[in-house]
């Protein structure tokens, strides 16, 4: 009877997986775990391996941001805070979203050439974002960690035109810009 019910399982043609798995079937599977978990590791970092080197890097520079015409946000951040460097995956999920619509500056605390903006903006904790109309005009900033739709809903108001933004003076947990490490760079376009 047993050579009887295996011959109709494998004469119902059923396309099912063999009773008894052989090792090219154990060989396929095995690949085929190996292939998706080597993409879900890439597809995590990709989320979340963006750093401030990649965000910076992708920045406009301050100066053409504030000369064409469209809305910026002026991320003041640092290498060594910690925050920025936990918030770099939302700003580029944000910064992906409207970068046709809004500019994105990234200007680093540590480099002396920003001590002006920094003073303008009065800049006291990072990542400090300041909301700047389409003539270069504070519209309000963001300091610190915060919920990540923070962001979001002040960059769609720019993006919109609108006259404020939703989250004009909010500050939760940063690092203190008097931590900053100083140092002069020799390129004068150096966003760095």
């Amino acid at each position: 009877q047993e050579n009887t019910a295996v011959e109709q399982e494998s004469s119902s043609g059923g396309g099912g997986l063999p009773e008894y798995p052989d090792k090219a079937f154990n060989r396929r599977i095995a690949v085929i775990s190996g292939v998706a978990a080597v993409g879900l590791f890439l597809s995590s970092r990709l989320e979340f391996g963006i750093s401030l080197k990649d965000l910076s890097a992708t920045a406009l520079p301050y100066e053409e941001a504030l000369s064409n015409g469209k809305p910026t946000v002026v991320e003041f951040y640092a290498d060594w805070c910690e925050v920025c460097r936990e918030l770099a995956p939302d700003v580029y999920k944000v910064e992906q979203k409207f970068r046709d619509k809004v500019n994105f500056v990234m200007l680093n605390v540590d480099n002396t050439k920003w001590e002006q903006e920094l003073d303008e903006f009065g800049v006291e904790g990072i990542p400090h974002f300041a909301f700047l109309d389409k003539h270069g005009n504070e519209e309000g900033n963001v300091v610190g960690r915060l919920p990540a739709r923070y962001l979001l809903e002040n960059v769609d108001a720019l993006a919109r035109g609108e006259p404020t933004v939703p989250h004009a003076r909010v500050v939760g947990q940063y690092s203190s810009a008097e931590n900053r490490k100083v140092h002069q760079v020799s390129d004068p376009r150096s966003h760095g």
